[in-house]
């Protein structure tokens, strides 16, 4: 079953959109984004606080309680997670499953730590890629503006091995582009690991979704500005992918 996943980039509380991690603007509020979403027929929403990590403060845990209560289908929490105390807070605020990225890279065991404590099926490593130079995938830290020089393909393949139980692919030369999703990551990746696959980064048309839930054989899509700026709606996706053959939850 593939899901359709909004993405609510959250700084200084409010929803903001970027163009290849950059140029942020802001959207609206969380909360009315996110029950805005669920009515349009959303499987899943992720909240991504994008300056707790680089500025170094914590969650706005009164902010995730609150979305928490006021959304009924799965629920995301990713950005500033440092600890396994952390992810356990957020679990028991009403986070369905916590999504961590700067930390892996940090401490990659991490990953294992995390899983013990909530289960697999709860931990979500992001990564952020891009190609380098010579045209290899690498992961980006620090937002995108840091190329670790690690191999994308290989870092999947440990973080499944470490316990994630799902991995949201973020194309940073796609972010905010409207251009598609970039398949052949999304294929090179789905080659290498069992787990499920979000695609993140690219979407500007239903088509866009189609390809990457066929040819890129993602499981999950999220998107942010589309959906943001009502440029697509969640239920006309669906539509075209059950036309496609490919099952989707209705509402």
């Amino acid at each position: 079953m593939k899901k359709i996943i909004p993405c609510l980039d959250i700084d200084n509380r409010k929803v903001v959109k970027g163009r290849k991690f950059m140029d942020v603007q802001e959207v609206a509020d969380p909360l009315t984004q996110a029950k805005k979403y669920v009515a349009e027929g959303a499987d899943e929403l992720v909240f991504y606080d994008i300056s707790a990590s680089t500025t170094g403060r914590g969650l706005f845990y009164d902010l995730i309680e609150e979305i928490a209560k006021e959304v009924p289908v799965p629920f995301v929490v990713g950005g500033g997670i440092r600890t396994v105390e952390d992810v356990k807070k957020l679990i028991a605020l009403g986070a369905d499953k916590v999504s961590i990225n700067s930390i892996t890279i940090q401490n990659p065991d991490i990953v294992r730590d995390i899983a013990d404590a909530i289960g697999s099926e709860k931990v979500v490593v992001s990564v952020d890629i891009d190609r380098d130079e010579d045209g290899v995938w690498r992961v980006f830290a620090k937002g995108g503006r840091e190329n670790t020089g690690i191999d994308a393909l290989e870092w999947v393949e440990k973080m499944e091995s470490l316990g994630a139980g799902e991995l949201v692919i973020n194309s940073i030369a796609e972010d905010g582009v409207k251009d598609g999703y970039d398949i052949p990551l999304m294929r090179a990746i789905k080659e290498r690991v069992s787990i499920p696959t979000v695609a993140s980064g690219g979407a500007g048309k239903v088509e866009h979704f189609i390809e990457a839930a066929t040819d890129g054989q993602a499981d999950g899509l999220l998107a942010a500005s589309v959906f943001h700026f009502d440029e697509v709606k969640i239920q006309d996706i669906k539509k075209a992918l059950k036309e496609a053959g490919l099952t989707v939850k209705d509402e």
